[in-house]
């Protein structure tokens, strides 16, 4: 016997299975001995990030011996600036996956109900079951949150609900008045976070702005995070806009130099550098248009995306056509692993990874047959 086996895990934990990232270039490189390889699996800006994050960062490096400040107040005041918030109602995380887990490590007790679409983020159940807490999942109508279906899901026991908008893996975003109606209806003392990772890519004008409605609603928490469109996504850093209150409960639980001062410089540069973030928003479009089209063309549909990924519906197994597209160097993220099994989910690249993604998805669709 291991004697391991007599400190047992906690029983949160038993039933949780370890997130799969995508694919590493360099793992597919060793696998297949592949040289060209493209990764069109975990939504990053092709684009790179801004050369005033670079010089940031490298400015930045000569203080890497000290700790950063821990609540990254220079950082946070620039984000109220940019965003016209108060500085005391910003909060900044490692990426906004930590943020996600201070929310459930300082408001969710055992059996506490939390509210969230199936299919959306995986990180929102993962955080909520470690802390206890129940997940209640209401599905997803044609890739698009079911609003109404989760107001009716709210009783005694809700603590807390999350909105993916744009919705990841899908791609949708749930209509300006919908939304702003769901936040009205919310009750107060259930907290509502809505997820806007994606929120720089968003082109539809029948997006919700809802970053004035923070003043009305004090329950309302709304993260971003300057891993996508910023290009920044090794340096982690992400953050929420919320009642100041809240944020003082999130200090209470959050380590205390939680973003380093390489990521802090970074992103207080790139905030500067508005003409860098149009410019990947308008190439995107463009991108995942061309996407959407080809993959249209060629007989199968996709979600209507507004983020900087689309996911396409396919008439078989989406691990399938993952392996397919695989041995032809082609990195995505198959469906059966975001709760579509006929899916695949493909990140907007380059033209160039575009163009050499739809060719090997014609290929793959028949190889996979």
């Amino acid at each position: 016997m291991n004697l391991l086996d007599k400190i047992p895990t906690r029983k949160e934990i038993e039933s949780l299975g370890v997130y799969v990232p995508g694919k590493p270039i360099e793992e597919v490189k060793r696998e297949l001995g592949l040289e060209k390889i493209y990764k069109l699996a975990s939504n990053e800006n092709p684009f790179g990030f801004s050369d005033l994050a670079r010089d940031a960062m490298i400015r930045e490096v000569n203080t890497t011996n000290s700790y950063p400040e821990g609540t990254a107040p220079v950082l946070a005041e620039k984000i109220a600036l940019h965003l016209g918030v108060a500085k005391e109602s910003v909060i900044v995380g490692n990426g906004s996956d930590e943020l996600i887990r201070l929310l459930s490590r300082a408001y969710i007790r055992p059996e506490d109900e939390v509210i969230m679409a199936d299919v959306t983020f995986p990180r929102y159940e993962t955080n909520i079951q470690i802390e206890g807490g129940k997940v209640v999942t209401v599905p997803l109508v044609d890739g698009v949150h079911d609003l109404s279906g989760m107001l009716e899901a709210i009783n005694d026991q809700t603590r807390m609900i999350f909105v993916c908008n744009p919705n990841n893996p899908t791609g949708t975003i749930v209509g300006r008045v919908a939304l702003s109606e769901f936040i009205e209806k919310v009750p107060p003392h259930i907290l509502l976070v809505v997820d806007e990772a994606y929120y720089e890519y968003v082109t539809d004008e029948d997006y919700l702005q809802t970053l004035p409605m923070l003043e009305d609603h004090p329950n309302l928490i709304i993260l971003r995070t300057f891993s996508k469109i910023y290009g920044l996504a090794a340096l982690r850093v992400g953050y929420g806009m919320m009642h100041p209150s809240i944020v003082k409960e999130l200090m209470k639980v959050k380590e205390p130099f939680n973003t380093n001062r390489i990521a802090q410089a970074a992103a207080c540069a790139s905030l500067d550098d508005a003409g860098f973030v149009e410019d990947c928003k308008q190439k995107n479009a463009e991108g995942r248009t061309y996407l959407a089209e080809e993959v249209a063309r060629l007989g199968y549909s996709s979600f209507p995306s507004q983020g900087n990924f689309i996911m396409i519906q396919l008439d078989r197994s989406g691990d399938e056509v993952f392996q397919a597209l695989l041995k032809q160097g082609i990195i995505v993220r198959s469906g059966g692993l975001l709760g579509y099994p006929q899916t695949i989910r493909v990140s907007v690249g380059t033209p160039e990874e575009n163009q050499a993604f739809i060719q090997a998805f014609k290929e793959a669709m028949v190889t996979s047959q």
